[in-house]
């Protein structure tokens, strides 16, 4: 008779039958041109399938590769880069909850709901939070920033450089990071959408934390972020006395996986390894000439769609270029055009959070002609299904003038 041996009852919940994603999934895949995630290039495709050793000398390699890379993205010298298992809101989480706790004074500069995001994560570390709404479709003055400063006297100014909920870009961000840093505060910036879209220099402007997640600007997978910490905010994380009450957040616990080849908890082989890359393929590109295409394809998609007759949400001189805005048309909602141009035209665009706008990314894998061609295409064919009159020949010649040059 065996040692040891049991009675295999009947199982008190039944075995499932699921379909196979093959399936579900459309026969035709979907292009990803929301506000994310967004296409991956091959070769992080190809990554995101090896699974290594977490604690080996192969990923102590594939670390400090990630950094260095990372480094030059982010355009800081500092040393505290870390990734994080978890998406751009994980990393978001990553900065509030190490820099601020109890009593901290935190200022949130709230022109849109990522940014809110912020705040609400300071509030629930137990940060006294001031909020200085700004309106829709607007940026911040910096007089009136100076003012709620000197105000509320922070110890950490947060804000985003690209607010993609509303498609406003906060293009003051460099004359912002310096009043905070002048009155001693410390900056944390959402770069989620517009790292690698766009400049930011993280030393050079005084940035003291930046986030950002992988599936935007980077074309990486959804699920592995990264942030990076200025020295001063580094010794603001190492110099608190009560303990972080995220212990996956924790970044010193986090030091010891991304800077002492020590265990944390098991990192994400196959997303870190993604992540590696993409920023490899950003590297390879430098990020001159990655502006430059962002910039070009981002304009040359707001002209097409102006000339198809429909109308940009945010005003040019606030316009964020990595996430597109546009009005939806009385008599439909974002859900109307959203459902109907994935369903007829496979193409995957994306509303936001109630207000009467769709949005088309611009960043990463989604900047190429042959995406901007179907997607305006598309967008045109999507209005003449649903009654609206747009000029659709028009539309596709502005783009094509706009990637040409206006040749």
């Amino acid at each position: 008779m065996p040692t040891s041996s049991f009675n295999v009852a009947p199982t008190a919940v039944p075995c499932p039958v699921v379909e196979s994603l093959d399936a579900i999934l459309p026969e035709e895949p979907l292009l990803m041109m929301g506000a994310g995630p967004v296409p991956i290039p091959a070769a992080v495709a190809k990554a995101n399938t090896i699974v290594i050793n977490h604690l080996g000398a192969t990923m102590v390699k594939v670390i400090s590769q990630v950094k260095t890379m990372a480094r030059y993205v982010f355009q800081t010298h500092s040393k505290w880069v870390l990734g994080v298992a978890g998406p751009g809101s994980a990393a978001m989480e990553m900065a509030i909850s190490n820099l601020a706790w109890e009593g901290t004074r935190v200022l949130s500069i709230k022109n849109g709901f990522f940014s809110g995001r912020m705040a609400e994560m300071g509030r629930r570390v137990g940060a006294q939070v001031s909020v200085l709404e700004v309106a829709d479709r607007s940026v911040a003055g910096l007089e009136q920033i100076a003012d709620a400063i000197r105000r509320e006297r922070p110890e950490i100014v947060t804000i985003v450089q690209g607010e993609t909920s509303n498609t406003v870009w906060n293009y003051q961000l460099k004359d912002i990071a310096a009043l905070a840093k002048a009155a001693g505060a410390l900056v944390i910036v959402d770069a989620v959408c517009t790292l690698s879209t766009m400049p930011l220099a993280m030393d050079a402007w005084g940035i003291d934390a930046v986030i950002t997640g992988g599936q935007k600007g980077l074309s990486s997978i959804p699920g592995v972020s990264l942030i990076a910490f200025s020295d001063a905010a580094w010794e603001r994380v190492k110099g608190r006395t009560a303990p972080n009450a995220h212990w996956c957040l924790d970044a010193s616990l986090a030091e010891n996986f991304w800077h002492n080849a020590g265990y944390h908890y098991t990192a994400p082989v196959s997303g870190v390894l993604a992540l590696h890359e993409a920023l490899r393929l950003v590297c390879a590109e430098t990020l001159e000439k990655r502006f430059a295409r962002h910039l070009k394809c981002s304009v040359a998609l707001q002209e097409g769609v102006t000339a198809l007759g429909l109308q940009l949400y945010a005003p040019k001189e606030c316009r964020l270029n990595s996430v597109v805005g546009i009005e939806v048309p009385p008599g439909l909602s974002p859900g109307d055009v959203c459902a109907h141009i994935s369903r007829q035209h496979q193409v995957e665009i994306s509303g936001s959070f109630g207000l009467p706008i769709v949005r088309i990314g611009q960043m990463g894998e989604q900047c190429r002609e042959h995406n901007l061609f179907r997607t305006v295409h598309a967008l045109g064919r999507t209005m003449v299904d649903l009654g609206v009159k747009v000029d659709l020949p028009a539309g596709v010649a502005a783009l094509e003038r706009g990637l040409s040059g206006g040749k």
